[in-house]
């Protein structure tokens, strides 16, 4: 019998991906990940559970205990604070600092998820680990999951692509509802669970004042790129993105507002009104640190620039040094920083960093 380590987080998903390989014949073992510590990290502004009676990671590995006891599988423990604030968290607020749009759950996948637990799966005698991520494996190859509403291959194109040559992802062929009804048959704690969201093992905070635990605000002018007008006074470059329409406080304009540039010597945001402003699209993209996940490299195929974008149609350049340059037709807020994700229909082809648009 084969032994899957599984990635135990007090989730529904992860619940329900357990009992999928227990009927299926595995020996299943739990494992749940430790990675953030609020009183460690300094966490105290923006912080909405600092009076809770207990920390939501302790709750989430209460549900993920019980529901293992329920289905009877054993449940170990492994904390990665450090790791995680090394390789990701660190790596979020750097990318913060150069003006740039992170997104720390690729890297917590690179790094932690199929890494680092890989690692600790294998100590305890795993020949597979598994996930509740919404993703398949088509030989042996990263590709959309049946459910194309929760698919999260977007968030897994930075793993190394040998990792998946043992891994399983049961809820590849299964949808979301699927996976509620599973879980209320087996009279789960996690069936009506809300799903987490909010920054990768985190959870939510108010961004503004969480960011403040570990940024200094730099308060600055919000310009009209068109007229050089100044429009009001942003909070600090690091909390704004590009396409942003939402938080900006100034008023005065009968059309939408967006943000469309950053300039970090001057320490000023740039906008541009209506929705269909020349500065918020572009045609070309540069991709860096481009992770390959399988051989082909073809001259035309879809990619996603953001993860709930649909997928647009590309040509691709590859350039020197895991580098690529794309071109399409107009796409709207691409932002360097952000993960472009290329596929070829459901295979995912990879993905890398967005580093200038124009």
């Amino acid at each position: 019998m084969k032994t899957v380590v599984i990635g135990m987080s007090g989730g529904v998903d992860s619940s329900v991906a357990a009992i999928l390989l227990k009927e299926q014949g595995y020996n299943v073992i739990g494992l749940f990940m430790r990675n953030w510590d609020s009183t460690i990290n300094n966490d105290y502004l923006g912080n909405p559970n600092l009076n809770n009676n207990i920390c939501p990671q302790e709750q989430d590995y209460n549900d993920a205990l019980e529901v293992c006891k329920k289905i009877d599988i054993p449940l170990y423990r492994v904390d990665f604070v450090k790791e995680y604030w090394d390789f990701v968290f660190t790596y979020f607020l750097d990318e913060l600092k150069k003006g740039r749009t992170p997104n720390p759950d690729v890297m917590c996948n690179k790094y932690i998820k199929f890494d680092l637990f890989v690692k600790e799966a294998k100590k305890l005698g795993a020949d597979f680990v598994a996930t509740g991520h919404y993703a398949r494996l088509i030989n042996g190859n990263l590709a959309k999951a049946l459910d194309k509403n929760k698919d999260q291959s977007y968030f897994l194109a930075y793993v190394n692509k040998d990792v998946f040559k043992n891994v399983l992802f049961p809820l590849g062929e299964i949808t979301k509802p699927e996976v509620r009804k599973i879980a209320s048959k087996y009279n789960l704690i996690t069936a009506g669970k809300k799903d987490s969201t909010g920054i990768c093992f985190i959870g939510e905070r108010n961004f503004t004042q969480f960011l403040e635990n570990y940024l200094p605000n730099i308060p600055g002018d919000i310009v009209n790129i068109d007229t050089g007008e100044i429009l009001g006074k942003h909070i600090g470059l690091m909390y704004y993105t590009i396409g942003q329409r939402r938080g900006l406080n100034i008023g005065g304009t009968k059309d939408r507002t967006f943000v469309v540039k950053k300039d970090l010597d001057k320490n000023i945001l740039y906008v541009a009104i209506g929705d269909d402003n020349k500065y918020l699209y572009s045609t070309c993209a540069l991709i860096e640190e481009f992770n390959y996940l399988t051989d082909y490299k073809p001259s035309k195929c879809t990619c996603k620039f953001r993860y709930r974008q649909p997928d647009i149609d590309v040509e691709v350049d590859y350039l020197d040094n895991n580098m690529l340059n794309l071109k399409y037709k107009g796409s709207k807020a691409v932002t360097p920083g952000q993960f472009c994700v290329l596929y070829d229909g459901d295979v995912c082809l990879g993905g890398g960093i967005i580093k200038e648009v124009r």
